[in-house]
C-alpha cells in the first residue's frame, strides 16, 4: 500500500514523547496490546501475534491515548526481531466479537486545547505507520467489529482476513463530527479504489452509520480473504503462511481480487457521487463532512506524508468543535447511555409473554405483526373485519419475508418458520389467549375505543392492551373499561422495521407491570423506548408539527414556497418541511395537528389552505419538472389563497426556533418526560435529528432559543 519501501528510524519506532499526553487520561480503559509466538502451520515460521484486549468481555476494545501508545511500543518491539529473522510476520487480531470499536470518544471529548487534539491525531498515525511499514509482512485479522480507528488499524497492515460473522465494518467519522483521520481517508481509496471508498466514507456513514458484514467487506476488497467464524483464526494464519511462503495460487488470488480501478475517471465518479451524498444528508451545517469531502479529494494527489499532516490538521480542528462535541453528546450519553438505561423503569416483574395479538391487519398493523414475530419468537395473530384484508396483511409479510431470505439476512428455513407464526382471522376471539394485544386500526378515538371494549370481553384479566395512536388520548381510549390500568400506548415509527424508537405512553391508570411489560418487549424488539406522559403527541410528533405548523403558517400569510421550505436548511434536517409533510400525508399530518390544537389551543396552526389541498385529493404542495426542480403547479396554486405577509428565511428560522423553544418548555413543564435528554433521544432516534446538533434541546440553547423564550437554558 506505500508508494516506495520506508526505513523505519529509531525516532518513528520510540513513543516516549507521548507519555505526558498519555498522563491526562488516567481514567481509560486501556485495551492492552498482548503478545505471544505463533508457529504458522505449514513450516511458515514465526509469528509475533498481537491480541488486543481490554481485560472486560461486556466491554468493547476501544483505543485511547495510552491504549495507542501501547499498540505502538508493541509493534516497535519486535522490529529488530524481524530484522534478526526470529520472526516472519506480525499479526493483529481482537478478543471475541471485536478487533477494536474505534477511538474512544469520551478520551477525544475532554481534549481542551487544539496542540492535544494533534497530539491525539499524531499519535495514532505514528502507531498505524509502524504497521504498515514493518519490515516483513503484517497481518489483521478481523474477528468482529471495526469501526473508525478499529477499522484504520487494519487498512494500516500490509494484509487482512475477515470473519463471515464480523457484524460492524466501517468507517463512521463523518457521521460522529470527524474524518478518518488516522489514515483511512487516504488508504481505502488506494485499497478498494476510490468509488467504494467514497460509499464506506460517505454513503454508509451518513445514511445513520450503515456498517458493512464480513462478507460485504470482502466482496468489497477490503479483507483479502473471508473464514468461517467456527475456524476463524486457524484459516486466518494458515493463509498467512501461504503468504509468507509465497504460494502462487493464493498470491495470484490476492492479486486478483484487490485490482481495482483507481483512474482519474473514477476518482471524478467518486468525487461527485460524495459530494451529491452529502449535499443531500447534510447540506453546510456540519463541519466534518465538508472537511472530509476537502481531504478526500486533495488526498487524490498527495503523497502518504503531505495526508498525514493534512489529516492530523483536520483532526485538530475538528475535534474542537461544538459539533463534535454536540455528537458526543448525542452518540455516547443519549444513543449509547441513555437509552441503555431509560428512565422509569418499574422495578416490578415485566409480564411473560407467549402470544401477540394486533388487532388490523393493514400496512402499519402488519409490520408489527412482523417484527413482534421475528423478534420475540412467539405466536402472532392479526384480525381485520374480512377475509380479504387479512389475506392482504398476510401476503405482506409473506413477501417482506421473502425478501430479507433473497437478500441473505435470513434463510429459507427461518423465513418459513417466521411466516408461520404469523396467523389471521376475522374473529377476535382468537386474542383469548393473547398476553399483550396492541390495536393499528383507523386514527378515531371511537373505534378505538370500540376495539378495547370488544376486547376487555375476551382477552384475560391480566393481559396488557396497547395502542399504538400517534395523536389520540391513551386515558379517554381506556376510560370506559373495567379494567383500564393495563392499557397503554405503545408508538411504534414508521417504517417500524427500520425506526428504533417507542414512545411508551403512561395514563394515570397503568400499572407498574404494564409498564415494565412495555419496557421488556421494547428491549427484546431491539427498540429504545423512552416513557411518556400520555399527553397529545406525546413527543416526536408534538415538536414536528408544532415545526411544521410554523413553516404552513407562514406560507399562508406570504411568504413564497421556496423561502419557507427552504429556511430550516442551517439545521441540517434530514427532509424540508414540504417533504416531510408529502411522506407523512397531508390528512395523517392535518388530523394530528387538529388533535394538537383541541388540547393546547391556537399554538398549533390548522392550516385551511392544507384541507383545501387535501379535499382535491392533492398529495403535496410540490409537483416537480422534467429535470425533478419542484415548483406548484398552476392547478394546486388554485387552491391556495395566501396573505401578504412575508418573512425572510431568517426571520423564519427564529420563528421556527423560539416556537420548539417553548413548545419543549411546556413539555417539560408537564412532565410529559423526565428530562430534556428524552426529548433529545426522541428526535434524534425518531426524526433522524442530526447528531452534530447533539440533541435539539443543546441546538436551542446554542442558538439561544431557549434563554430568549424561556429566560433560561435547557442545559
Amino acid at each position: 500500500m506505500t508508494e516506495t519501501p520506508r526505513t523505519i528510524t529509531a525516532d518513528a519506532a520510540d513513543f516516549s514523547r507521548f507519555a505526558d499526553f498519555a498522563e491526562t487520561f488516567t481514567d481509560e480503559v486501556v485495551t492492552h496490546s498482548r503478545l505471544e509466538d505463533v508457529e504458522l502451520p505449514d513450516g511458515g515460521g514465526t509469528m509475533a501475534l498481537i491480541r488486543l484486549d481490554n481485560d472486560d468481555p461486556r466491554r468493547p476494545t476501544t483505543l485511547g491515548a495510552r491504549s495507542l501508545i501501547g499498540f505502538g511500543e508493541a509493534v516497535a518491539g519486535q522490529l529488530d526481531r524481524a530484522r534478526r529473522g526470529e520472526i516472519v510476520a506480525l499479526g493483529v487480531i481482537g478478543t471475541p466479537g471485536y478487533l477494536v470499536a474505534g477511538a474512544d470518544l469520551s478520551a477525544v471529548g475532554r481534549l481542551e486545547s487544539r496542540e492535544q487534539a494533534r497530539t491525539m491525531a499524531e499519535l495514532g498515525h505514528r502507531a498505524y505507520d509502524l504497521l504498515e511499514d514493518f519490515p516483513v509482512p503484517t497481518f489483521a485479522f478481523i474477528n468482529g467489529t471495526a469501526l473508525g480507528g478499529g477499522l484504520e488499524i487494519a487498512l494500516a497492515a500490509q494484509h487482512r482476513t475477515v470473519s463471515s460473522s464480523a457484524r460492524s465494518l466501517g468507517l463512521p467519522e463523518a457521521f460522529l463530527g470527524l474524518i478518518p483521520g488516522w489514515g483511512g481517508i487516504w488508504r481505502l481509496p488506494r485499497l478498494i479504489g476510490p468509488e467504494a471508498a467514497a460509499r464506506v466514507i460517505f454513503t454508509d456513514a451518513l445514511n445513520n452509520n450503515r456498517t458493512m458484514k464480513g462478507p460485504q467487506a470482502y466482496e468489497l476488497g477490503v479483507a483479502d480473504a473471508l473464514f468461517d467464524a467456527e475456524d476463524f483464526e486457524a484459516e486466518s494464519l494458515a493463509w498467512a503462511s501461504a503468504v509468507v511462503r509465497q504460494e502462487a495460487e493464493v498470491l495470484d488470488r490476492l492479486s486478483e481480487h484487490r485490482a481495482c480501478d483507481t483512474s482519474d475517471e473514477a476518482w471524478d465518479r467518486a468525487l461527485e457521487r460524495a459530494r451529491s451524498t452529502v449535499a443531500a444528508k447534510i447540506g453546510e451545517s456540519a463541519p466534518a463532512p465538508q472537511r472530509a469531502l476537502e481531504e478526500f479529494a486533495a488526498g487524490r494527489g498527495r503523497d502518504r506524508d503531505a495526508e498525514r499532516a493534512a489529516e492530523c490538521d483536520a483532526l485538530a480542528d475538528l475535534m474542537l468543535t461544538d459539533e463534535f462535541s454536540n455528537t458526543i453528546y448525542a452518540f455516547l450519553d443519549l444513543v449509547q447511555r441513555r437509552a441503555k438505561r431509560p428512565a422509569g423503569v418499574p422495578e416490578t416483574p415485566p409480564r411473560t409473554i407467549s402470544k401477540v395479538g394486533v388487532v388490523g391487519a393493514g400496512l402499519m398493523a402488519a409490520q408489527l405483526a412482523m417484527v413482534f414475530a421475528q423478534h420475540l419468537q412467539v405466536p402472532v395473530v392479526i384480525s381485520d373485519l374480512d377475509e380479504e384484508r387479512v389475506e392482504k396483511g398476510l401476503d405482506h409479510i409473506r413477501s417482506q419475508t421473502q425478501k430479507l431470505a433473497s437478500k441473505g439476512r435470513m434463510s429459507e428455513e427461518q423465513a418459513e418458520a417466521l411466516v408461520g407464526l404469523v396467523t389471521g382471522s376475522t374473529d377476535k376471539q382468537v386474542y383469548a389467549d393473547a398476553d399483550f394485544v396492541i390495536e393499528a386500526v383507523f386514527e378515531e378515538i371511537g373505534v378505538k375505543k370500540k376495539v378495547f371494549a370488544e376486547l376487555e370481553e375476551i382477552v384475560a384479566d391480566d393481559a396488557v392492551l396497547a395502542t399504538n395512536t400517534s395523536s389520540l388520548s391513551v386515558t379517554e381510549m381506556a376510560a370506559d373499561l373495567r379494567r383500564p390500568e393495563r392499557v397503554i400506548g405503545f408508538h411504534f415509527f414508521n417504517p417500524v422495521a427500520v425506526m428504533p424508537l417507542i414512545e411508551i405512553a403512561r395514563t394515570p391508570e397503568s400499572t407498574d407491570e404494564a409498564i415494565a411489560t412495555a419496557f421488556d418487549l421494547a428491549a427484546r424488539l431491539r427498540k429504545t423506548p423512552v416513557l411518556t406522559k400520555d399527553s397529545t403527541a406525546f413527543v416526536v410528533n408534538r415538536i414536528l408539527l408544532r415545526l411544521m405548523g410554523e413553516v404552513q403558517r407562514a406560507f399562508d400569510e406570504g411568504t413564497d414556497a421556496e423561502t419557507a421550505d427552504s429556511a430550516l436548511r442551517p439545521i441540517g434536517l434530514p427532509m424540508s418541511p414540504f417533504t416531510l409533510l408529502a411522506m407523512v400525508g397531508l390528512p395523517v399530518a392535518q388530523h394530528v395537528t387538529e388533535s394538537l390544537q383541541a388540547s393546547f389551543g391556537d399554538r398549533f396552526y390548522v392550516s385551511q389552505n392544507l384541507q383545501r389541498l387535501i379535499d382535491a385529493g392533492v398529495t403535496e404542495i410540490w409537483s416537480r419538472d422534467d429535470e425533478g426542480r419542484p415548483h406548484i403547479a398552476e392547478s394546486t396554486r388554485a387552491l391556495l389563497t395566501q396573505g401578504s405577509t412575508a418573512l425572510t428565511r431568517d426571520e423564519l428560522l427564529v420563528v421556527v426556533q423560539d416556537a420548539l423553544a417553548e413548545e419543549i418548555g411546556l413539555m417539560l413543564e408537564e412532565g410529559v418526560v423526565a428530562s430534556p435528554k428524552d426529548v433529545d433521544l426522541c428526535l434524534i432516534l425518531g426524526t433522524g435529528w442530526p447528531m452534530h446538533r447533539g440533541g435539539i434541546t443543546p441546538y436551542l440553547d446554542q442558538i439561544g432559543a431557549s434563554t430568549r423564550v424561556n429566560g433560561r437554558r435547557f442545559h
